[in-house]
């Protein structure tokens, strides 16, 4: 049965013939060609439980999300594997086999447009239906962004908007207005970050991330660690998803965002100036978030031009500065 499924999902194209030997013949590995010369691969995975109602779309969004690893370090997607927990079939009931067909045709439509290919993947049963990738990417290790070079006077330009964790919980909690939260979450969730990565490769950034997780304060915070350096977010020049802000406000906050701002509280100061719901929701944990590039101050007109040239957002939301004391690698004003 899954076989079926599987020969009804289109594939993504391979017109390099990237994928030498494997992956129609039902082998336990597959052969695939190496990079171009020169280049080193950059390699990551990634799995999330279901979030929405949109099979299709969390499958996109899983996609999405897994390959920003590779672009947060200027790569270039190569090949993927996918990785798949559902409900046995015995147990229609619970998820029809429907739901993995969407899911992984949500996914390969996201890899197809990366111009990654697919190397297989693997399935488990599972209570709960979780989703994700193995990424495999190139990138010149000259041009490679890293997440501990952020240098004192880097502007930080995020480009996306937070609040993925707000939205899903008020899709999950049903939450009057729900249906415009989750289309406005997948709005985003489902965008590749492939634009940040060529801006990274063109302009040869030395230091960008990825913001998921821990929020855009706990990546922030682990750039300013690794890279000795303190950072400074604005608080008021944070960009929002619609509605985030609204719900938030409502109490609707997910326990992650609490326990990010506690876990980076001895290394944040927050000021008296910053306001309180934006401070925390920089907490925020994201799904399938923007990149944030760290650019010198003399070139980031440059930078916004071509990101908005490529129809991406840019958002100035801090800066860096010579490290202040352990206490204050991270100052939300």
């Amino acid at each position: 049965m899954l076989e079926q499924i599987l020969a009804d999902i289109p594939v993504p194209p391979d017109p390099e013939g990237r994928i030498v030997h494997g992956f129609s013949n039902n082998e336990d590995a597959v052969l695939v060609k190496s990079p171009p010369a020169g280049m080193v691969l950059v390699q990551t995975v990634d799995i999330l439980g279901a979030i929405g109602n949109n099979a299709r779309l969390f499958g996109q969004t899983t996609a999405a999300n897994a390959l920003s690893d590779v672009y947060a370090m200027g790569g270039i997607p190569w090949s993927v594997m996918n990785v798949a927990a559902f409900p046995s079939p015995e147990k229609p009931e619970d998820a029809p086999l429907s739901v993995l067909a969407d899911i992984l045709r949500g996914a390969m439509e996201k890899v197809a447009e990366a111009g990654a290919v697919l190397a297989g993947g693997h399935t488990l049963d599972d209570e709960f239906i979780k989703f994700g990738l193995a990424v495999t990417g190139a990138v010149d290790p000259a041009e490679a962004a890293r997440n501990d070079a952020l240098a004192p006077g880097d502007c930080l330009i995020l480009t996306k908007p937070l609040g993925t964790g707000i939205l899903a919980t008020a899709i999950k909690a049903r939450w009057p207005g729900f249906e415009e939260a989750e289309a406005e979450l997948y709005r985003w969730t489902t965008r590749l970050n492939a634009h940040g990565a060529e801006v990274i490769r063109a302009m040869k950034l030395k230091a960008a991330t990825d913001i998921t997780g821990f929020g855009l304060a706990g990546h922030v915070l682990e750039m300013a660690r690794g890279s000795g350096v303190s950072v400074e977010l604005d608080s008021c020049s944070l960009p929002f998803m619609e509605q985030a802000e609204e719900l938030a406000s409502f109490g609707l906050i997910p326990a992650g965002t609490y326990r990010n701002r506690e876990h980076c509280s001895c290394r944040t100061t927050v000021s008296e100036s910053a306001e309180e719901l934006r401070a925390l929701l920089a907490f925020d944990a994201q799904t399938s978030g923007g990149l944030l590039l760290a650019v010198p101050q003399e070139r980031v007109q440059e930078a916004c031009e071509r990101l908005g040239a490529l129809g991406e957002a840019a958002h100035i939301v801090g800066r860096v500065l010579p490290l202040r004391g352990r206490q204050e690698q991270l100052v939300i004003t």
